[in-house]
């Protein structure tokens, strides 16, 4: 089975956030870059169903020409090659313009032989929370999608089982390939790249296109940043006059009954 996983290069968010001069986008000057936790476990899957059934894994992004360290950073941990489409400026892609060119580099790729049973995304994008793309991606190329998807494995025939959880509890779905498929982060455990691993990826092949310009454009109004939560710490005491005080604190909520 050969698949390919759709990642995206978004700024480091374990620090502090600002937004940039228009509102809609992650003030990144001043930030590292990663891949989401959906998309580690994307590649991650895809990595063990290729092993288990002599496939490849391929690994495409759309960003800056830096964007190629996040493909490497994928090679390093098992993925085979990878594609990058170039763009100057990917906020100004829209989700509807990332699906397209996505889908014509697919397309343009089977026309070149080389076909994917299953193409693969992050549930949404960390940096901006759109769940839309791979919806579009799925209409685009009129393939079967399914979302909100913790892990899959390969069925009898061209099917994949896969499984996620839902408003009742986990379910299972059984569908049939060439299909597209958003991974939520938690069904698996992202590998870490091993020494040889990180030397193969300096070696890989990255296949790069030049992207279009965008045709919708990224129709996002603005983003908001959650109002800041100011931390009280209260002060019980110090050394054993402070027992008392905690004492009182446990029995509050109910830790332990006086």
């Amino acid at each position: 089975m050969d698949i390919l996983v759709c990642i995206k290069r978004i700024p480091d968010i374990s620090g502090q956030i600002t937004l940039d001069g228009s509102g809609t986008d992650i003030d990144d000057s001043n930030l590292g870059h990663t891949t989401s936790a959906h998309e580690e476990c994307a590649v991650e899957l895809a990595i063990q169903t290729a092993a288990a059934t002599g496939g490849k894994v391929t690994v495409l992004t759309l960003g800056p020409a830096e964007a190629v360290e996040q493909l490497r950073a994928a090679v390093g941990v098992g993925a085979n090659d990878g594609i990058l489409i170039e763009a100057e400026d990917p906020g100004a892609f829209g989700p509807e313009d990332i699906a397209q060119v996505i889908g014509d580099v697919i397309r343009d790729r089977a026309e070149g032989g080389q076909s994917f049973d299953l193409v693969l995304l992050g549930n949404d994008a960390a940096d901006t929370g759109d769940f839309q793309v791979p919806i579009r991606l799925a209409y685009d190329l009129e393939y079967p999608v399914l979302t909100s998807i913790s892990t899959f494995s390969p069925g009898d025939g061209p099917v994949i089982e896969a499984r996620g959880i839902g408003p009742s509890g986990t379910e299972i779905f059984s569908l049939e390939l060439p299909a597209v498929i958003a991974v939520q982060e938690g069904g698996v455990d992202p590998r870490y790249p091993s020494i040889t691993g990180r030397m193969k990826a300096k070696k890989a092949r990255i296949a790069e296109y030049v992207a279009p310009e965008p045709g919708a454009g990224n129709p996002r109004i603005g983003l908001e940043l959650p109002p800041e939560t100011a931390n009280e710490v209260t002060i019980l005491g110090e050394g054993p006059d402070a027992a008392g005080a905690l004492v009182d604190v446990l029995e509050e909520i109910g830790v332990i009954r006086s």
